[in-house]
């Protein structure tokens, strides 16, 4: 039996796809540099599974914008298959990849599956569990970056977001976050309304064919 999720639901009715666990393994060549993800359905970890459009989005992004990244400390938020993290950390990046803590074997399994075969051009990506708006203060505030790919589709969660980025961001740390827009999960709300309450939000790229989003936000001085 095959079943096809639907990628502008992250909630399909349909849930076949998640009904047994398998794993499908991809090759995405992104920025030079070529990233072999495996994808684990079933096991509960639903949404976590796939390499989502918007984080390959963000990915480009970096790289039509020359973004800088080698050197950076970077954590990513939501991070899922780890597909922007394991980039940016293979491009020299300090990286911390976070997650709820079912999410973590597979982010594993990928920084152990991407490590150059010359090693790592900064430190090992690190792996750990965080859950906005409860443990975000065990994190220290002093990252360079802070990315995010497609982790807004959950309206109840929007304001821990808010209060687990304020505090990553208390020494500066810039915001990029990628988002396939989704009106029926009020993912424009949180951009025109919970971020802006303590962030300075500005619209960098818009992708009308996937209906995608990158922002970049950094936090207000008076919030």
């Amino acid at each position: 039996m095959t079943c096809v999720a639907d990628e502008d639901d992250p909630f399909p009715d349909d849930d076949c796809l998640f009904s047994e666990t398998f794993s499908q393994d991809n090759v995405y060549s992104l920025l030079g540099e070529e990233l072999n993800i495996r994808q684990v359905f079933g096991a509960n970890l639903g949404v976590a599974a796939p390499v989502w459009e918007a984080a390959l989005h963000l990915c480009r992004y970096f790289g039509e914008q020359s973004v800088q990244l080698a050197g950076k400390r970077i954590i990513e938020l939501g991070a899922g298959t780890g597909v922007v993290g394991i980039l940016a950390a293979r491009l020299g990046a300090e990286v911390t990849l976070t997650d709820l803590p079912l999410a973590l074997p597979q982010l594993e399994a990928n920084v152990s599956a991407n490590m150059p075969s010359s090693g790592w051009p900064s430190s090992p990506p690190a792996v750990l569990p965080l859950s906005w708006g409860e443990d975000h203060m065990t994190f220290p505030s002093d990252w360079d970056l802070v990315l995010c790919a497609d982790i807004i589709y959950l309206p109840e969660t929007y304001p821990q977001l808010v209060e687990t980025l304020a505090h990553l961001c208390k020494n500066g740390a810039l915001v990029y976050l990628s988002s396939k827009m989704r009106k029926e999960h009020k993912t424009p709300s949180f951009y025109e309304e919970h971020l802006p309450r303590r962030f300075n939000v500005e619209l960098m790229h818009r992708d009308d064919k996937q209906n995608n989003n990158i922002y970049k936000a950094t936090l207000r001085t008076d919030s």
